[in-house]
């Protein structure tokens, strides 16, 4: 797909990191970029840089989806592409003795729920209300094509490390469906595929002290550095505008395996 000032774009977790990252390098190619956060105050302010808007949404509400797609769409048009960053994790054992007490505590299951909540239904939940409203718009080229679809999944999706079941669940959820919705969706012309990044320099761990962040670049293979946001949106505009890359998932992580913790 040839991104220019007649596509226009949605990004979910737009208003930082990787989502942010891509938005902008949407907008430098003429895209018109809409934004779906929960974050007003970053959002508002990214939307306003890249000449785009910004649309309050939680991607668990059926609702709020709705409201963004509508506001969206009003603005901007149908969108042709959709990257979905929005998601979170946590950090909790399966099952675990209480380092006090030596109480027995299991995963509490209302915390395991809302990250498959956020980071897999959410995505799908985007991923079909977007895909159905392409079909709606009229093939951009000879072979058919109507939009694509980019997802951000984990490393953790294939090694996941302690206290990560619920993030890894997520993140494997997202790149087990990728393949499927690409079959599903191949009639329409609705290209889809995943990237799986390793430890990027995001908001996540900005906050972190030097020491810690020098440790996990250390891990990395090659280049021993942590992803920066830029080379994420590289590689999800890549997927956009080759119209070969279809159903696949690819790991963006300097080659790194994570060890058990």
């Amino acid at each position: 797909m040839k991104l220019g000032t007649g596509i226009a774009a949605i990004v979910t977790g737009g208003a930082s990191g990787l989502g942010a990252a891509t938005a902008r390098a949407l907008a430098a190619k003429g895209v018109k970029v809409a934004i779906f956060d929960l974050n007003p105050d970053k959002g508002e302010a990214v939307a306003a840089e890249i000449g785009g808007i910004f649309c309050a949404v939680d991607v668990t509400s059926e609702e709020s989806v709705d409201a963004g797609f509508a506001r969206a769409r009003a603005a901007h048009g149908q969108e042709r592409v959709l990257v979905n960053c929005a998601g979170t994790g946590n950090a909790i054992k399966t099952a675990a003795r209480a380092k006090e007490t030596g109480e027995i505590r299991h995963f509490p299951l209302e915390a395991f729920d809302r990250i498959i909540q956020i980071n897999l239904v959410g995505t799908f939940r985007c991923i079909a209300k977007s895909a159905a409203g392409m079909m709606t718009l009229d093939p951009i080229d000879e072979f058919g094509e109507r939009g694509a679809i980019v997802n951000t999944a984990s490393v953790a999706a294939e090694d996941g490390q302690i206290g990560q079941a619920a993030y890894s669940a997520s993140k494997g959820g997202v790149v087990g469906m990728t393949l499927p919705i690409a079959r599903d969706l191949m009639s329409e012309g609705i290209r889809v595929n995943t990237i799986l990044p390793g430890i990027f320099d995001t908001p996540l761990l900005q906050g972190a002290p030097d020491a810690v962040k020098a440790a996990l670049a250390a891990q990395v293979p090659f280049p021993k550095r942590l992803g920066n946001p830029q080379e994420y949106a590289a590689l999800a505009l890549c997927m956009i505008e080759t119209g070969y890359f279809n159903g696949e998932h690819v790991r963006l992580d300097g080659a790194i395996r994570m060890a058990p913790r």
